[in-house]
């Protein structure tokens, strides 16, 4: 369960407990207790087209609040590899042979991927709580009346969320409720939702994950906690035959890998004077880092000798600031 970080100190100082990290996330992990009691944890979770929110709570408080940025290039990336297949077919450069059209099933790559970084939030999340319901707003497609085999299995997005549903009973029992339901929830509560979706407020998207998360485990009438954590995945170019664009002379030099002079990419590193920093690209023998709040790049002439290896990492995360908060409270 939770503690104080004063607790949580003194746990490890007095042996009873280990320090642990988890893509920068700090947590213990106790040493001389294996049962007991604990809290009911719920996790709440909104989710979006362009971004979703996520809440965790259990009776006593609320634990954290995470705003969340889609996965939305995967598409876009599909048609583009697609268009530079086909255009190597005329051309002489390695290419695969023309296959006969086929049905391929299962999920599309673009939903596919929308579904598993939802997943991986909630895998990350289980690591470090102990949840016992995932409460999630579902989310339909149109539909057409009379036709009951078309609205069971025709649109992406209900494969995908039955998918992710399906999964997620792997980690704990899932609650549904929908949106109508979801809207009395907060109106219930006194809450209201802004129509600013992309803002990085707790009105936007958390409002309504953290009604379905209380919905569960009660405990509060109004919201404990707004702090607003806020998550964006990072877009990793696969490893590609070439360029998009030819340099000068026609040449297309290659492009794309997840590896950085023995780093992966997206890894959590500590340089000796920018401090903690994400790996990126590199170019002969220096590697680029990157701000972990922001991901702007700090510098492209990194030696990997000054770089200390903390954690694998595939998103960046930061605390949502209160000037933001501030400025939505006055739009209002």
């Amino acid at each position: 369960m939770p503690c104080h970080p004063a607790r949580a100190r003194e746990l490890v100082r007095r042996g009873r407990a280990l320090r642990r990290f988890n893509r920068g996330a700090f947590y213990i992990r106790l040493l001389d207790r294996s049962d007991g009691e604990i809290q009911p944890v719920s996790v709440g979770i909104d989710p979006g087209s362009k971004k979703e929110g996520y809440t965790v709570k259990s009776q006593a408080r609320t634990y954290l609040n995470i705003n969340v940025d889609a996965v939305t290039w995967v598409k876009d990336h599909i048609k583009t590899r697609r268009q530079m297949r086909r255009a190597r077919r005329y051309r002489k450069t390695p290419c695969r042979p023309n296959r006969r059209n086929r049905a391929r099933g299962g999920l599309s790559p673009s939903t596919k991927a929308r579904w598993q970084w939802k997943l991986r939030i909630c895998r990350w999340l289980a690591k470090m709580f102990p949840i016992s319901r995932f409460v999630v707003e579902d989310i339909k497609a149109v539909t057409k009346a009379g036709k009951r085999r078309w609205n069971s299995s025709f649109s992406p997005l209900e494969v995908g969320k039955r998918w992710f549903y399906t999964e997620l009973e792997k980690l704990a029992p899932v609650e549904t409720k929908q949106g109508y339901e979801t809207k009395e929830l907060r109106d219930s509560a006194g809450l209201k939702k802004t129509s600013r979706k992309l803002a990085e407020v707790f009105e936007a998207h958390c409002v309504d994950s953290w009604v379905l998360a209380n919905w569960y485990v009660g405990g509060h009438v109004r919201p404990d906690n707004t702090r607003l954590l806020c998550m964006t995945p990072l877009r990793f170019h696969r490893r590609q035959l070439h360029k998009l664009q030819p340099e000068v002379g026609g040449i297309r030099k290659p492009y794309g890998g997840t590896r950085s002079l023995g780093f992966k990419r997206g890894s959590l590193v500590k340089h000796a004077k920018l401090g903690l920093v994400y790996v990126g690209g590199f170019q002969k023998d220096r590697i680029s880092l990157h701000s972990v709040t922001t991901g702007k790049r700090l510098t492209q002439t990194a030696k990997p000798s000054d770089c200390q290896f903390l954690a694998f990492n595939s998103w960046r995360i930061r605390w949502a600031t209160a000037e933001r908060r501030e400025a939505h409270s006055s739009q209002m």
